[in-house]
């Protein structure tokens, strides 16, 4: 039998076989069950992170476009005609929508606030689901000839604008040319009335706060477009439709002039503000696994002093030091994989009861979307997880037999 099975071999016997002394079993119960929490509170945190990673995009994909077309250089897209006429020769395309967005005054009574207009055409709501965030009135940005906005749910509080729909709104935006008159300043302004048919909620500042959709139509009239003009044009896929191939396509077609991002990519600096909490957890949770790995070592040396005896007989034997100095690293690491083993699937467990019967909750229903702790069990991160605990193990059994070893 080679040598390193065979130290394989005699620590997986010591590890299930009774001591003398019953201290020894306790500690090491003690040390693996240890492991074990530590590891299942890993996999529970990354999980709910995960879950409300999940849960903002979900919020995110209300609101933004799967796909968003930008202009590389500058902030509009010219001749945006010839450029829609070249995306719909590209297989998976359903809805091309123009969009404009730019800042404007909003005032209503003696309160003014600054705000992102965002003008769409009359298919955004196909584009996106932006009907499932409407909070209070309907989904209308024209009717006729009114013309109507849809605020930002803490756009509206600012404003005072609680259930009064229909109120009527100014829209107010500096003109491109012209130069500015200090005798009559409103006359430098663009202006525009609009009523307000309802607010949409986010669960985002950065959108409730700041956003409120009217029709391109105006927005291309308080803001001077022509009608080739606009700032975005955002596409949805017909499903089934794979999201990065695509996206490729796009991107060759239209050339270095365009820039083409998904969801990810237009809310990069949040996503990859949340991804580094995660892994910062990840390494802080990780330090309490590495003290909860030092258990090992007063186990094994716990067991290297009964075993005294049968290490003599196996050095009789001729058995080198350096096999039976690996039976003891087999033993911890077998202690610690045993421990991580079970915190995994205990882990899981725990994040599969909370996904289906979401017993732990958080705030109101009334001021979150969900109630429930939301939880999104990753393959990478039992890996990752796995991985972490027999580094750790390893390194504590080497350190547990080299202190012996002095």
């Amino acid at each position: 039998m080679p040598s390193g099975r065979f130290s394989l071999w005699i620590a997986w016997r010591y590890l299930f076989a009774k001591k003398s002394h019953n201290a020894i079993n306790i500690l090491t119960a003690i040390s693996a069950a240890t492991i074990a929490v530590g590891t299942a509170a890993l996999v529970c945190v990354l999980s709910v992170m995960n879950g409300f990673e999940g849960l903002v995009e979900s919020m995110f994909s209300a609101f933004d476009a799967e796909l968003r077309i930008e202009s590389a250089e500058g902030k509009r897209i010219a001749q945006c005609d010839t450029l829609i006429q070249n995306l719909k020769k590209i297989d998976g395309i359903a809805i091309i929508s123009p969009t404009i967005e730019e800042t404007a005054l909003l005032k209503y009574d003696e309160r003014q606030e600054p705000a992102i207009l965002k003008g769409v055409s009359e298919d955004y709501e196909q584009l996106t689901d932006i009907r499932s965030i409407i909070v209070d009135g309907t989904y209308r940005v024209k009717s006729n000839q009114t013309q109507w906005v849809i605020l930002g749910a803490g756009l509206q509080i600012k404003l005072g604008l609680l259930q009064q729909f229909g109120a009527p709104l100014t829209i107010y935006c500096p003109r491109r040319q012209g130069r500015l008159n200090t005798l009559r300043p409103e006359q430098s302004f663009n202006q525009a009335g609009v009523l307000m048919s309802g607010s949409f909620s986010v669960q985002q500042t950065s959108y409730d706060d700041r956003y409120a959709l009217i029709s391109i139509d105006l927005a291309r009239d308080i803001f001077e477009y022509d009608s080739t003009e606009v700032t975005a044009l955002e596409i949805r896929l017909r499903p089934g439709t794979a999201l990065t191939a695509t996206q490729s396509k796009i991107r060759q077609s239209i050339g270095e002039n365009y820039k083409v991002l998904n969801r990810y990519e237009q809310q990069s600096d949040f996503f990859r503000i949340m991804k580094i909490e995660k892994w910062l957890t990840f390494l802080l949770l990780s330090f309490i696994l590495l003290i909860a790995t030092f258990n090992v070592i007063g186990s094994l040396s716990m067991l290297r002093i009964e075993k005294t005896p049968d290490t003599a007989t196996l050095r009789f034997l001729g058995a080198p030091p350096q096999t039976i100095r690996r039976i003891f690293i087999y033993e911890g690491w077998l202690i610690t994989l045993l421990g991580a083993g079970a915190g995994i699937v205990l882990g899981i467990i725990v994040c599969l009861i909370q996904q289906h019967f979401g017993i732990i909750t958080y705030g109101n229903s009334e001021m979150f979307i969900e109630q429930a702790y939301p939880v999104d069990i990753r393959f990478v991160d039992m890996i990752a997880t796995a991985a972490l605990v027999a580094v750790l193990g390893f390194l504590s059994s080497l350190a547990a037999n080299s202190q012996t070893k002095k």
